[in-house]
Parts: structure tokens; C-alpha cells; sequence
């Protein structure tokens, strides 16, 4: 039997907004303060797609950071991340064009980011993606974030669909796992060039069992 998609959840950051260095760079802007830092090497291999909460257990757990700085690392984080977006995020047209056609064609939209409410508000209005979607979730609307399959679910739940009506999105291999394990189809992007009309639609079209 084939399965009919009615609805795509992307990821955000690395997805639909250029932003997987933006948060590397301000995570470490903070650190740097008290002389730590995340390494590249370490940020692609383990800490990308994580929230902060998650990344500073981490450098709790592995490098002995005070669990005491947590707030204000993640306060000042979310800060220089914010400060970042106002420079660099903008609307880009493949982006635009690929949502509204979508949408058009009967689509339900939503995004599902391991980010903050705000970030994900600001980052998507600069963009002029927001008024294109459903709705979307963030980490504080979930209890466990990316890795776990959570926040795909409970969007999933909130469409009120399948998992075989719904098409993921995603970049990284926290994203990837938390889209698999929730039972959605899932398009793997290697950069947020890859996400287009064309790239998305010819992917529905495999899924759907029809002919190119």
C-alpha cells in the first residue's frame, strides 16, 4: 500500500535557517569566560542538534564545568545566539518558495527545533518562514529533547495524523534518530541548500510510489 503524506515537520537550524554555527560560536562566546570551549571535532560529532541544557550536562559531566553556571551560561548563550540572528538571518528565496508552494499545494507545515521558544519565533520571523507554518515546537515544549523521538511525536499528535502521513526533515544524527525512532519518513539534508521545492517534491514522489 502506498502512503500519502499530508504534512512535513522540518527541523530548523541546519534545515530551514543557516544556524548550526551561529549557536557553536555564542555556546563558546560564553564559555570562553570561564576558559572553556567545545571543540569542532567534538561539536560535530556529539554536541550538534543537542539544546544547551544538554550540552552544558555534558561539559558537567565530562570536563567538570559547575552545574552552578548552567543559568547563566545558557542566559548569556542565548544572548550572543540573539545577537548573531540580528546580523546574519534573513529571508532566503528558495526557502520561501519551496513553504509557499507547499502549503498551496495542501501541505501542513510545522517545525520541530531542539532550539528556545524565542530563538525559534525570531530566527523564523527574520527568515519569513512563520507565517507559512502550522505551528511549531521547541525544547521547552517537550520534557526530553532531540535525540528522543518527542517533539516528532507530539507534533505528529498535534496534526493529528500517522507517522506514514509525515515527512521529517532533519540535518544532524540527533535529529535523525528522534525523526526515525517517531516512525515519519525522514529526508536527511546535508545543508540547508538542500532543502528546495524540487529536492522535496521529487522525495514525496518516491515515497508516494508514483513515477517521476
Amino acid at each position: 500500500m502506498h502512503s500519502k503524506i499530508n504534512a512535513v515537520i522540518f527541523d530548523m537550524d541546519g534545515v530551514l535557517i543557516d544556524a548550526r554555527d551561529w549557536h557553536y560560536e555564542a555556546l563558546n562566546q560564553a564559555l570562553a569566560l570561564f576558559g572553556m570551549a567545545i571543540a569542532r571535532h567534538d561539536h560535530l560529532s556529539k554536541f550538534d542538534g543537542l539544546p544547551t541544557r544538554d550540552k552544558l550536562a555534558i561539559l558537567s559531566a565530562e570536563n567538570g564545568f559547575p552545574t552552578a553556571l548552567h543559568g547563566f551560561i545558557n542566559q548569556l548563550k542565548q544572548k550572543y545566539t540573539l545577537d548573531i540572528v540580528f546580523r546574519h538571518c534573513r529571508p532566503v528565496f528558495q526557502h520561501e518558495f519551496a513553504l509557499s508552494r507547499l502549503r498551496n499545494e495542501g501541505y501542513r507545515l510545522a517545525v520541530a527545533s531542539n532550539s528556545i521558544r524565542d530563538s525559534i519565533e525570531i530566527m523564523l520571523s527574520r527568515a519569513n518562514l512563520l507565517d507559512k507554518l502550522e505551528f511549531f515546537l521547541s525544547n521547552q515544549d517537550v520534557l526530553h529533547g532531540k535525540p528522543s523521538p518527542e517533539i516528532y511525536q507530539k507534533a505528529i499528535a498535534r496534526l493529528e495524523l500517522t507517522p506514514a502521513q509525515c515527512l521529517v526533515i532533519e540535518d544532524n544524527e540527533n535529529g535523525l534518530r528522534a525523526a526515525r525512532e517517531s516512525g515519519a519518513w525522514v529526508m536527511k539534508v546535508e545543508s540547508v541548500n538542500d532543502v528546495n521545492y524540487t529536492n522535496i517534491r521529487q522525495f514525496i514522489d518516491r515515497v508516494e510510489g508514483q513515477k517521476e
